[in-house]
């Protein structure tokens, strides 16, 4: 695999945040939930001393646990969170999120919104590109951030391992992430590699053999 790879286990929800990056040593941040100091620690120090250049920080939804740590990236790389345009209320609303969710206090204004990305958006870096699969259902924001060469998507709260995210959070829909499974289940190869939002990683071939929410 020509993409290397770090998986740091974040917050008390067990989020995993992912640096991807190239022999170009340009790197992605996706869903950085680092919430504690020394996980924000972590992943500044493995970028810095793999002397990588983060490109743009995404994340695959609004969800706070999957933010905690933009501000941390903010503060070390001057890079701003690039989210789905359809997250919006969610991912101005973090502190509310925090509260709500996990009884855990963060200040809403350390954070900031570089880009809402639409379906038609791209991320580059180094000799790769992400290009954004809608998957609405868990949250209306939803997407898998697919790289066609390396045949690996990161799935966010949308596909896990056997499993599938939940809906019953607010702007949730069960309808809408079974559409999205189908959509992704049609499209996406067998061999590509799921990269999920918590728990361990899989492959849409795996997920098609073995998760009940796969068989339509």
């Amino acid at each position: 695999m020509k993409l290397h790879i770090e998986r740091f286990v974040c917050n008390p929800l067990q989020e995993n945040c992912y640096i991807v990056s190239d022999d170009t040593n340009e790197a992605v941040i996706v869903d950085c939930g680092a919430f504690y100091e020394e996980e924000r620690k972590a992943v500044v120090e493995y970028i810095k001393d793999n002397k990588l250049t983060p490109k743009h920080l995404i994340a695959t939804h609004g969800h706070a646990d999957h933010n905690f740590g933009d501000d941390t990236i903010q503060d070390a790389f001057g890079l701003f969170v690039e989210v789905h345009h359809r997250d919006e209320p969610l991912i101005t609303t973090l502190a509310q999120q925090a509260k709500a969710f996990a009884n855990i206090i963060i200040d809403n204004s350390r954070y900031r919104v570089g880009k809402y990305l639409a379906d038609d958006d791209v991320i580059t870096f180094g000799h790769h590109t992400f290009t954004i699969l809608p998957t609405p259902g868990h949250t209306p924001g939803s997407v898998f951030f697919y790289c066609k060469e390396e045949s690996l998507a990161f799935s966010g709260d949308t596909l896990f391992r056997q499993s599938i995210g939940r809906t019953d959070f607010a702007l949730g829909s069960y309808p809408d992430i079974m559409h999205s499974l189908r959509m992704i289940a049609t499209s996406l190869p067998a061999d590509t590699l799921i990269l999920p939002g918590h728990g361990p990683h899989t492959t849409m071939a795996d997920e098609l053999k073995s998760n009940p929410y796969l068989r339509f």
